[in-house]
C-alpha cells in the first residue's frame, strides 16, 4: 500500500527529474538564430542533426507554456512557447496545401518532408490552444481552432487532403480506422475546452464522438486489447499483421484520456471502461523477463512485423505513471498503486540519466540503452517526459492534500 512517506519521495523525485528535463531543454535545445527548438541530441546534449521536427515545435510550445500554467510564468519558459510558436507561423504551414504542415524542415525552416497524417496540425493547435491560455491573445485561439477544424475534417473525410498524398493503403482494396486519430483529438479537445469555454457544447460533441470511436471501434475486451487498426465499421481484421497490432503505450495513455473524460462527465461506466483498457495493456505489454513495456505486440501472440517491437521506449512509460497514478487516485484500488509503483521502479532503474539529465530514449529488450544513447530525436524531445512529471507531481498533491484534510 502507497502510504504517505511513498507518496512524498516520488512527488520529490517527479519534480526533481523535471528540473533536471527542463534544464536539459533549456541549456542545449533551443537555437537562438533560427528559434525553436532541436530535439536531436545525444546523451550529452551535442547536436547529431540540424533538421528539426514540427512535431516537436508544437509539442514543446504547449509544454512551456503549460509549465508556466501549473507553476506561474518564468521569463524563460514564456520566451521558450514563444519561439517554437513563431518558428512553426513563419516556416511550418504549407501554404500551397491548404495550410496543412510539414513534418521536418531545416534548422532555417526549409521543408523537408510533408506526411499524410494531420498529428503536426494537432499539436500545432494545443500549442496555441495553451499559450492563449496564458497571454488571452484571440491571435493564438484563432490559430488553434483553424488548425482543430482541419484535423476534424481531414480526420472524417469531410475534405480531400490538400497534399495529394492519400491514404497508405489503396481504399477499394483495405480501408481501415486508426485509433490514433480519435484518441489524440479527445486529447486535443480537452485542451481547447479548458481555455475555450465559449465553445464548450461544440467540444463536448466532439469529445463524445472520439469516445465512441475508441470504444465501439478499437476497444475489443472480447480479444483481451484495444486494436490500432480496424475495419470501418469496428470488425477486428486478424487475418493480417497490422489488424491484430497492439501498441500497448497507445492504450495505456488512451486510458487515462478516457478517465479525464469520464471525470469531466462523471460517467462511472466510461471510467470502467478506461480501468479495463488500462489493465489489459499493462498486463499483456509488461516483459515478464525484464521488466519494461514492450513496444508493440500481436493480440494472437503470433509474430509482428516492426523490427522494434521487443524494445523499451520512453514515452510508453510515462503513459504507464500517469494512468496508474489517475485510476489510484480515482479509485483507491491497490492494483493501480502497485502499476505505479513497478513503473516507477523501472524507470528510475532503465530510463534515468543523473549525470547528464533527461532520459535515455530508446533501449533494447534487455533494458540497456541502444548505442549511442539518444536523449531526443525526430519524436523525442521535451513533451512526453514533462508532461507526465508535471502531471504526477499534481496527483500526488492531491492525494496529499486528501490524506491531510482527512487528519
Amino acid at each position: 500500500m502507497m502510504d504517505t512517506s511513498a507518496w512524498k519521495s516520488a512527488q520529490a523525485w517527479a519534480r526533481s527529474q523535471l528540473e533536471q528535463c527542463i534544464d536539459f531543454w533549456l541549456r542545449y535545445g533551443l537555437d537562438p538564430v533560427h528559434g525553436g527548438v532541436y530535439t536531436c541530441l545525444d546523451r550529452k546534449g551535442a547536436l547529431y542533426s540540424t533538421d528539426k521536427s514540427v512535431w516537436m515545435q508544437g509539442r514543446c510550445a504547449w509544454t512551456f507554456a503549460a509549465l508556466c500554467r501549473q507553476y506561474g510564468q518564468r521569463r524563460e519558459w514564456m520566451d521558450a512557447a514563444k519561439s517554437c510558436l513563431d518558428f512553426l507561423q513563419a516556416h511550418c504551414i504549407n501554404k500551397d496545401a491548404g495550410g496543412r504542415m510539414y513534418f521536418t524542415v531545416t534548422e532555417d525552416g526549409r521543408p523537408l518532408r510533408q506526411r499524410r497524417y494531420c498529428f503536426s496540425e494537432g499539436f500545432y493547435a494545443i500549442a496555441n490552444a495553451e499559450y492563449y491560455g496564458l497571454t488571452g491573445e484571440e491571435i493564438y485561439l484563432e490559430r488553434a481552432r483553424r488548425a482543430y477544424s482541419l484535423v476534424y475534417k481531414l480526420n472524417h473525410g469531410m475534405i480531400s487532403d490538400p497534399t495529394g498524398l492519400g491514404p497508405k493503403t489503396i481504399p477499394a482494396t483495405r480501408r481501415t480506422h486508426a485509433l490514433a486519430d480519435p484518441m489524440i483529438f479527445l486529447n486535443i479537445t480537452h485542451i481547447l475546452q479548458r481555455v475555450d469555454p465559449a465553445h464548450k457544447d461544440e467540444y463536448a460533441r466532439l469529445s463524445q464522438e472520439c469516445v465512441r470511436e475508441i470504444t465501439q471501434l478499437h476497444f475489443h475486451p472480447e480479444l483481451g486489447c484495444t486494436l490500432e487498426n480496424v475495419a470501418m465499421d469496428g470488425e477486428p481484421e486478424l487475418g493480417y499483421t497490422d489488424g491484430r497490432v497492439v501498441n500497448p503505450g497507445h492504450d495505456i495513455e488512451c486510458s487515462w484520456f478516457l478517465m479525464e473524460e469520464a471525470n469531466d462527465r462523471k460517467d462511472a461506466a466510461l471510467h470502467e471502461t478506461a480501468q479495463t483498457m488500462f489493465r489489459q495493456a499493462a498486463n499483456a505489454g509488461w516483459d515478464s523477463e525484464y521488466g519494461g513495456l514492450l513496444y508493440f505486440i500481436d493480440c494472437q501472440g503470433k509474430p509482428t512485423e516492426a523490427y522494434e517491437h521487443d524494445m523499451k521506449l520512453w514515452w510508453p512509460h510515462t503513459e504507464l505513471l500517469i494512468a496508474s497514478l489517475m485510476a489510484y487516485r480515482d479509485t483507491g484500488n491497490e492494483e493501480y498503486a502497485r502499476w505505479f509503483e513497478r513503473g516507477l521502479e523501472y524507470v528510475k532503474s532503465h530510463f534515468e540519466d543523473d549525470l547528464y539529465g533527461e532520459w535515455y530514449g530508446y533501449l533494447r529488450r534487455d533494458g540497456l540503452p541502444t548505442m549511442p544513447p539518444t536523449k531526443g530525436s525526430t519524436f523525442k524531445g521535451p513533451f512526453h517526459l514533462p508532461r507526465m512529471l508535471m502531471a504526477v507531481d499534481a496527483m500526488l498533491q492531491e492525494l496529499l492534500a486528501a490524506r491531510e484534510d482527512a487528519g
